[in-house]
């Protein structure tokens, strides 16, 4: 499904940093994120299915379309956790997960993201934050399409499966202690 609107007020930002239940399970948990819907945006196929994404075909980057208050939570706050909740220094690549679907990206809807993203890049990259250089891709958004349905929400409603307990949950936790004054009631 493609890009839907928006609540007057809300704004939207969009990251891929690897496998979007990981990134998802993170940014649910933040106060002011209204909604996260894990989907496809980057690539040339219509309306792509997983089973086509993952075989790195169609271009398209695993994403988090996050809907936020403005108000609650900043745009550069979202683009800190993303900084610093996955690994923008492995091109193409999270953890096990390899792959052009797993690429570290930003999605800018407007030009005040696109500028807070370039610039916030730049301060990493200038104070050698990394071992190595970032490589994240900083591009247009376009066409969101939404994943389907057994994508969505998954960590929470599936936090028993080994992936979940092995490689989601410590990720959350860790993510939980670090930005604790960030998170929903």
């Amino acid at each position: 499904m493609a890009n839907s609107s928006i609540d007057p007020g809300m704004q939207l930002a969009t990251f891929g940093s690897g496998c979007f239940w990981c990134t998802e399970a993170i940014f649910q948990n933040l106060d002011g994120v209204k909604k996260v819907e894990s989907g496809y945006m980057g690539g040339h196929v219509k309306n792509p299915t997983y089973k086509e994404v993952c075989s790195g075909l169609t271009g398209h980057a695993e994403v988090i379309q996050v809907t936020y208050d403005p108000g609650e939570i900043s745009y550069e706050e979202l683009l800190e956790i993303f900084w610093k909740t996955h690994d923008p220094t492995t091109l193409n690549r999270q953890g096990a997960d390899v792959g052009t679907q797993y690429r570290s990206a930003i999605f800018y809807h407007n030009d005040v993201q696109k500028t807070l993203a370039e610039n916030y890049k730049s301060q990493l990259t200038g104070a050698q934050a990394f071992d190595q250089p970032i490589v994240t891709e900083i591009t247009p958004a376009s066409v969101f399409y939404k994943a389907e349905d057994y994508h969505q929400n998954y960590y929470n409603l599936n936090g028993n499966a080994p992936y979940c307990a092995y490689v989601i949950q410590p990720k959350v936790e860790k993510f939980r202690k670090v930005f604790k004054e960030k998170l929903k009631n």
